[in-house]
């Protein structure tokens, strides 16, 4: 058997067993076992046992895995135990991946469980593949699991040679720990804290957080979304789920290493597993106004699979992280065609909603060219306002001005009111900016102003400029 198949299928069986782990209530288990064989035909032996809800026959009823020149590398047998929590047996098969629908599933006598209440399933089988490429393939797979940040589910990785003593390697893989999170809580939530924790990591390939990079989690700028679309004849409901991490890696460090650069890899995972960008997901990427938040796309480069976005002119130290998770509610999946039909739409609503929450959290940042206009000439609207009320001879006038700047006595310095005002100033402009009803303007550049738009400000300032004397002092 070609080696990319039988990584494909272990991938796809741990992918599975993780799948049970996460429907269940209890702290599940899921082992990953490779064992090389002291027997002279030194096959591999791979094993992978979950604690989960117990598998099911349909998710092997259509698996399909190409057989070409396979005769002398892998028989295509699976031997599977499995059992439901209620169940009062251990059912026991053997699956020829070789065969066609029913036929290729033999049921072999059960094993008691003696009254014991207890769930879980194991997968096992031998083939002839090189050992440490298939160990490097599932540690990369179970590393960026941990970016769904499961709480439930710990990973155990278990590979050694039977011919070589002291040959054991052996990893745990946990769920983030460093904030507690209710059962209650929503996978987006767990999702945005695994990304956060993916993006602190000393080049996302430490698994140590670099204090030198980032000195605390306030660092990051997190925006996410979630959109769902149910199909009603099949009651499937598929959810799409986007987190995105926007930071800054400190200037005085240049030793953190990032594998793509300074391009956005987008991480894609479909039902809790890392998967290739479906052609739907990158039309969608594509068609995002992504300019009305501020952030200009170049391109959208596809890699051995994986999608990198290029940005224009982001200043050299700064970074976007992004990640997509589609799923059905119900388990196993097995309606594609549904999926694939609505994917490009979901995608693009999903990455909306977290750009608008990326928005309202950081209004500043993510200001509409129009808003951006009016904050350069808040200074000077600030002084002559200020200006105005202080040279006024209406005492009453300037002691309702200085309540409502929140002063308590007219004692008060030029600047610290020119302060105030300015601020009560963008604070309107931010809060009126929110609502994308009212700004249908290109957003400048996220983290930079661009030179050669300060012209054109001036001239549409001119164009909407408000004497002071007709500005409402109800705005502050």
């Amino acid at each position: 058997m070609e080696f990319s198949s039988v990584q494909k299928l272990c991938l796809h069986l741990i992918s599975s067993a993780y799948q049970r782990c996460r429907l269940s209530e209890q702290i599940c288990r899921l082992s990953v076992g490779l064992t090389c064989s002291s027997s002279s035909d030194h096959s591999l032996k791979i094993s992978i046992s979950d604690t989960g809800i117990g598998s099911s026959l349909e998710e092997f009823q259509e698996m399909r895995v190409s057989f070409t020149n396979v005769a002398d590398n892998w028989d295509g047998m699976l031997s599977i135990k499995t059992t439901g929590i209620s169940d009062s047996e251990i059912h026991n098969y053997q699956i020829n991946l070789k065969e066609r629908g029913s036929s290729r599933i033999t049921k072999l006598p059960p094993n008691t469980k003696n009254g014991a209440k207890f769930s879980g399933s194991e997968v096992c089988f031998s083939s002839f593949v090189n050992p440490d490429l298939l160990l490097a393939e599932i540690h990369n797979l179970l590393e960026k699991m941990l970016i769904l940040n499961i709480p439930n589910v710990a990973i155990q990785l278990v590979a050694e040679d039977s011919n070589v003593p002291e040959s054991r390697y052996e990893k745990v893989f946990l769920a983030n720990t460093c904030e507690q999170l209710p059962i209650s809580t929503s996978s987006l939530e767990h999702l945005k804290l695994g990304l956060e924790d993916y993006v602190l990591k000393h080049g996302n390939n430490s698994s140590d957080h670099c204090n030198s990079c980032f000195t605390s989690w306030e660092e990051l700028k997190v925006g996410s979304g979630v959109a769902c679309s149910t199909e009603n004849g099949l009651h499937a409901e598929l959810m799409m789920e986007v987190v995105l991490a926007i930071s800054n890696i400190s200037t005085q460090n240049t030793t953190c290493f990032r594998e793509y650069g300074d391009k956005t890899e987008v991480l894609y995972f479909k039902d809790f597993s890392p998967s290739t960008m479906s052609q739907s997901s990158m039309k969608a990427l594509k068609s995002i106004d992504w300019k009305r938040y501020g952030l200009h796309l170049g391109r959208i480069v596809e890699q051995d699979g994986i999608a990198l976005l290029e940005w224009e002119n982001l200043p050299t130290h700064t970074h976007i992280d992004i990640v997509l998770h589609s799923y059905l509610k119900q388990y196993p999946t097995l309606d594609k065609s549904f999926r694939s039909q609505i994917d490009r739409s979901l995608v693009k609503r999903a990455i909306k909603f977290s750009l608008d929450d990326l928005k309202a959290k950081h209004s500043g940042d993510f200001l509409s060219s129009r808003a951006l206009q009016i904050c350069n000439y808040a200074p000077d609207l600030a002084q002559t306002i200020a200006g105005l009320i202080l040279s006024s001879s209406d005492l009453n006038f300037q002691r309702e001005c200085f309540s409502l700047l929140g002063f308590q006595s007219k004692d008060v310095g030029t600047e610290i009111m020119e302060n105030s005002i300015k601020e009560k100033i963008v604070s309107v402009i931010e809060m009126n900016d929110k609502d994308p009803d009212k700004s249908k303007e290109i957003a400048p550049f996220l983290f930079e102003e661009e030179d050669h738009i300060q012209e054109e400000l001036e001239v549409e300032f001119q164009k909407s400029y408000l004497s002071p004397l007709d500005l409402d002092i109800d705005m502050f």
